[in-house]
């Protein structure tokens, strides 16, 4: 695989300024937000240009207890394929938790949580991994994630907790610079600690982004300009070995073209000092830049020149025991519905943190349920988000966020709101057009009758026919 060189991830927001970019080699793309036979045009140019595409998935949950779901990771291939990608990049932590193991209801977090840096949780995400990579058409690398709060009882650091995913994978990493840094603030761990316990010679690329700090907690984001201390890690990973790849992550607050492209700028010079400061070592040691696919003793990686096809590795990763799975099932479920459903928090972990990840989770819920579903903010004016706020604290996320929205209007439907009649109609004329199978003007039910028998079958308790997750 050829060097990635310096990239940006690409979001539609920002499409005609990527498109004019100069220094721009590269663009990532969230999996989950394009579809194989339907690509954004201006993703269908930068593709004509030769431009190498990165589909980056968000919702695998790997570190999650469960293994991994096939049709997620069938549409996961499908779009690797689609790009024409070289690998495909994923996160280690968990998105959900509860079910069957647990005999409990599923509860999804919407966002990326930690996993305990324990044997149980590594042999878990070890064998999630395999299958993820024996079901994917091209390499997998897997990032190091931000995080609000620390498990107790944890029996690694991260830089030992990912070097050994490598050795027992082959997986490459996509180390993320900016999530060190939260982590640096947030659990007290040293970033240079962790990049010379890393198994560099497996980078895939790098990840640099922004964010704030508000009450001695650094929330990472991606809506602010890098930092300093972000790009002084960079500059210290860079002087340990040469990086493939360096994205710069924006996610909402764009600013104008010329601002991120004087953030490519300073990345590009944080690396470049890192490997001026290198240049010696490596001319001394020859080995400061281990090339991407590197194979080495303590990792087993498919060649560059491997055909087409799932990759596989000669590491032989055995199962987990299932005991494994349970435990950390039953440890994720039980720190998720204190995080979501209000349940007390697990013994050991800091309530403080925990609640501030809470109220994390439930405004970056209503943030994204007023970005795939527009029209309720509209609707709603100024009352939207206290309102979903308060439906938040309620009712748990148990689907993707398009239910998410279907169910938060439904649940002010059947509470008689929003007050204006005006609202209120509009509202349900928004709910039925989208809850069912088909779009309400092709359905044969008056639309009267259809509300009365929805409206009905919730009040006691049945599901409407045809609310499906569109997720």
């Amino acid at each position: 695989m050829e060097p990635l060189g310096t990239g940006i991830g690409w979001r539609p927001e920002i499409a005609d300024a990527v498109a004019g970019m100069p220094g721009v080699d590269w663009v990532e793309v969230v999996a989950e937000n394009v579809c194989p036979g339907h690509l954004p045009e201006p993703l269908r140019q930068l593709l004509a240009r030769g431009v190498t595409v990165v589909p980056h998935g968000v919702s695998l949950g790997l570190g999650g207890a469960d293994r991994p779901d096939a049709d997620r990771l069938t549409a996961f291939a499908e779009r690797a394929e689609a790009l024409g990608s070289p690998l495909v990049t994923e996160h280690i932590a968990f998105v959900r938790a509860g079910g069957p193991q647990t005999a409990s209801p599923r509860l999804e977090a919407g966002h990326l949580l930690p996993v305990p840096r324990t044997r149980d949780a590594l042999d878990v995400l070890c064998e999630n991994v395999r299958v993820a990579q024996d079901a994917l058409p091209v390499p997998l690398a897997v990032e190091n994630i931000a995080a609000l709060f620390s498990w107790p009882g944890e029996e690694m650091t991260e830089g030992q907790f990912l070097y050994d995913l490598a050795d027992r994978t082959g997986v490459r990493l996509l180390i993320d610079v900016a999530n060190l840094h939260t982590n640096h603030v947030n659990r007290g761990e040293d970033p240079a600690e962790a990049l010379a316990d890393l198994p560099l010679e497996a980078l895939a690329y790098v990840h640099v982004a922004g964010g704030f700090q508000r009450d001695g907690v650094w929330h990472d984001s991606h809506a602010h300009p890098v930092p300093r201390p972000v790009l002084d890690i960079l500059t210290d990973l860079a002087a340990r070995v040469r990086p493939p790849g360096v994205l710069l992550e924006r996610d909402e607050n764009f600013p104008v073209p010329a601002e991120l492209e004087r953030e490519l700028t300073a990345i590009g010079e944080a690396v470049a000092k890192g490997r001026a400061q290198a240049a010696p070592e490596a001319v001394a040691s020859g080995h400061a830049q281990p090339t991407p696919d590197a194979v080495t003793e303590r990792h087993t990686q498919p060649t560059p020149d491997a055909p087409p096809g799932p990759r596989t590795s000669t590491v032989t990763v055995p199962p987990t025991p299932d005991g494994a799975r349970q435990r950390l099932a039953l440890r994720q479920t039980a720190l998720l519905s204190a995080l979501v459903a209000g349940t007390p928090a697990p013994e050991g972990f800091d309530g403080v943190r925990l609640r501030t990840q809470s109220r994390a989770l439930a405004g970056k819920r209503a943030d994204v349920v007023a970005k795939v579903a527009p029209e309720l903010p509209r609707i709603l004016g100024g009352d939207y988000r206290s309102a979903f706020l308060a439906y938040a604290r309620a009712h748990p996320m148990t689907g993707g966020y398009r239910r998410d929205a279907l169910d938060f209007a439904a649940s002010l439907l059947d509470a008689g709101r929003p007050g204006e009649a005006r609202a209120r109609r509009e509202l349900r004329e928004w709910w039925l057009e989208r809850s069912g199978p088909a779009p309400r003007a092709a359905r044969r039910t008056p639309v009267r009758l259809d509300w009365a028998l929805r409206r009905g079958r919730r009040l006691l308790g049945q599901r409407p026919p045809g609310r499906r997750s569109t997720v």
